[in-house]
């Protein structure tokens, strides 16, 4: 019995159960009658997959499908074979007649079961022929016996065979009419359709708990959030797909494709979790709740805060400080530096710090291959020097009073307007500077608090420091190493470490005061493109904001990080490892390439320093230009002097040779001072060059 349902279940589908206890459905394709089994297939992953099933562990199953029991054990409803002519042989009929064979025919079985007629002897009398029967009335006889034994044979069994029948065909088509929907909801012609049906499926499992105004806001010295955007009109138009899945309020996974080496595609979900996940409905409103918000009320407690925003050109960076897109035109009003400022002058209304007398200011300043730029002051290059109690000071940057938001919000403007940007590999408006918004609280005059705002550069730039081009290559290095100097200052922060390693980078460098005191807050808004073209990128944002955040919560580390001597000797291991003489930015630099052994090869390390050295040295060449230049016009004029006094009939020959040559001897010095100055920086520029060479292909993502 259970060998011909089997057969009735081969070509439908039916649920069965894996041994990890999953259960889905797969067709049964055959039949093996010796130990009352079915194979079934399936497809997962692109590849078909089967295994061997018995029949009770379908029935178990599939319910429906199973026979009837009872009806098939009742001994009144025997299986068809060749006991039932038992039954027909019984079956009265009152026209049946015996029919003698003839005398030389062998035995022969007779109608009924269980008889034998032997062939009768010679001896025997012999019998008068029967009486002829109408042949008409013997066929309809038989025809009737036919029927009914027909009749009695097709038991309830039979009847349930046929009933699966029916189910099978009412399943095939309601599942293909599930397959024709399904291929009007989702277009099978979209590129990698198969990565996308596994997303989808892989979602639906998931039990869905995003941020909601309602959390709690968390107090954090160091606050690591990751934010996405929805999918573009260039992505949508190209039909990329959405790889980014933020099932909670702290959890964000990336569906990487993958592909084995028999071509079978599968998926690798990349979990990761931080203090906030933002989905792609979140508004800068909401972001701004959660990350910059918490950090405002920490410059009227004589703080210093940092907010910034982290991540490829193109997920959302800009958006998020600057404000809302639309088209080309930015609403600056909507962005976290407007809002903050909103915040600021709220603030300032409050009793406890209204009677402080406080004063706002606003800067804003670019940081561009190694320099700075004051973008409130028609782009003027500034300088970058340390005082006398090791302050940081930033040269000639104008500091504007702001009354409301919208003086904030007019500076933004002019600001964004004279910002660096240019075209990448990524994207064709790419952010080539990183952008220092800050608001500032002075008390009489002197510093109370500064809340610094951040956009950087977009990271994937990082990745060009091969590149032909000698001024990309400069823009990559100098990212490349800011990043990594922002990540180690940011960690040194949480880890309460003696030593800081802000002179790496100009960035870290002008921040360095954010980074000090045991009242500094910071915020890192990792922001992440969705779409699957960006997939690689993506995953470098998030490790690298995975890193800023993992150290930050090691209690152990507060304690190894405050013995005295280790900083020293770490560095003098360096020193000796790369070679290198010693000042304060080399030092640093060591220190970093060192922390980042994983991203910084001793390859890329010597490409850096070369970089840090082009750098130092074009600052120098260019302060001494610029002084010759000054003082080439002193001597002109020193000069017309002495041809003026050439034209008097009894001038002094002697005093006029005299003051000629001390001119020209000036000139020959400084002028000569300046040549070997250029020289030696003509040679740097050749030691860049062939230490760009020399990083391997293969290098290390890029941050």
């Amino acid at each position: 019995m259970a060998a011909l349902f089997g057969k009735i279940l081969i070509g439908i589908y039916v649920e069965i159960k894996r041994s990890d206890g999953r259960i889905h459905q797969a067709m049964v394709t055959s039949l093996n009658e010796d130990n009352e089994s079915v194979t079934v297939e399936w497809i997962e992953n692109g590849d078909t997959k089967g295994k061997e099933i018995d029949l009770e562990s379908i029935f178990a199953l599939n319910p429906d499908l199973a026979p009837d029991e009872e009806i098939a054990q009742s001994p009144e409803t025997p299986p068809p074979s060749a006991s039932s002519s038992v039954k027909v042989s019984k079956i009265p009929n009152k026209n049946r007649r015996t029919v003698a064979p003839p005398k030389d025919e062998t035995p022969a079985r007779d109608n009924r079961v269980g008889t034998t007629r032997a062939r009768p002897s010679q001896q025997q009398v012999e019998q008068p022929p029967p009486a002829p029967v109408p042949q008409p009335i013997q066929h309809q006889t038989l025809q009737q016996q036919n029927e009914l034994e027909t009749a009695r044979r097709k038991s309830n069994c039979v009847k349930e065979v046929e009933k699966l029948q029916e189910k099978r065909e009412r399943r095939r088509l309601q599942q293909q009419e599930l397959r024709e929907k399904r291929a009007q909801d989702v277009d099978a012609t979209t590129p990698n359709y198969e990565i996308m049906c596994m997303i989808r499926d892989f979602r639906a499992s998931l039990d869905y708990r995003p941020l909601t105004t309602a959390d709690l806001i968390e107090e954090h010295r160091i606050c690591v959030c990751v934010r996405t955007r929805p999918l573009n009109k260039k992505e949508m138009s190209m039909k990329d797909l959405d790889v980014i899945t933020i099932p909670s309020k702290d959890v964000v996974m990336v569906h990487e494709p993958k592909q084995k080496v028999d071509l079978t595609r599968y998926l690798e979900n990349q979990t990761f979790r931080f203090d906030y996940a933002f989905d792609d409905t979140a508004t800068n409103e909401m972001v701004y709740r959660f990350t910059a918000r918490p950090l405002v009320e920490t410059i009227f407690e004589r703080g210093m805060a940092t907010c910034f925003a982290y991540g490829q050109t193109g997920s959302g960076k800009t958006h998020t400080m600057g404000g809302d897109f639309s088209g080309k035109n930015q609403d600056c009003s909507k962005g976290i530096y407007a809002l903050a400022a909103r915040d600021v002058f709220l603030m300032l209304k409050k009793p406890n710090y209204k009677k402080l007398d406080l004063q706002v200011y606003a800067t804003f300043f670019e940081i561009y291959s190694g320099k700075v730029f004051d973008l409130l002051n028609r782009k003027a290059k500034l300088r970058v020097l340390e005082d006398g109690k090791q302050q940081v000071q930033v040269v000639g940057l104008q500091e504007r009073e702001v009354k409301c938001t919208e003086d904030v919000l007019k500076l933004i403007e002019v600001g964004n307007s004279c910002r660096t940007s240019g075209q990448t590999s990524a994207n064709a408006h790419s952010s080539r500077s990183h952008a220092v918004f800050q608001i500032i609280l002075r008390r009489r005059g002197k510093m109370h608090g500064k809340f610094s705002l951040i956009d950087l550069a977009g990271n994937e730039r990082g990745a060009d420091t091969s590149s032909a081009d000698r001024q990309t290559r400069l823009e990559g290095a100098e990212i490349n190493k800011s990043l990594l100097a922002l990540k180690e200052c940011i960690r040194a922060l949480g880890r309460n470490k003696p030593h800081t390693p802000f002179r790496a980078s100009k960035l870290t460098q002008v921040l360095r005061d954010s980074f000090i005191g045991e009242n500094s807050r910071t915020c890192m808004i990792a922001t992440i493109s969705p779409g699957m073209a960006s997939c690689e990128n993506t995953l470098n944002t998030l490790r690298y904001a995975n890193r800023v955040k993992e150290l930050t919560v090691d209690p152990s580390a507060v304690v190894e990080g405050r013995t005295g001597g280790h900083t020293v000797n770490q560095l003098d291991v360096l020193e000796a490892q790369w070679g290198v003489g010693s000042s304060p930015q080399r030092d640093d630099l060591k220190l970093l390439c060192e922390q980042n052994e994983e991203e910084v090869s001793p390859q890329l390390f010597t490409f850096h320093e070369a970089v840090s050295q082009l750098v130092e040295m074009e600052e120098q060449v260019l302060e001494d230009h610029r002084a010759v230049f000054q003082e080439s016009i002193r001597w002109l004029e020193d000069e017309k002097v002495l041809l003026e006094m050439t034209e008097e009939v009894d001038y002094d020959v002697d005093s006029y040779a005299t003051q000629l040559e001390q001119i020209l001897d000036q000139k020959i010095e400084i002028l000569t001072e300046l040549r070997d100055k250029v020289k030696a920086f003509r040679s740097t520029l050749q030691e860049e060059e062939q230490a760009s060479k020399q990083i391997n292909p293969k290098r290390p993502r890029a941050l």
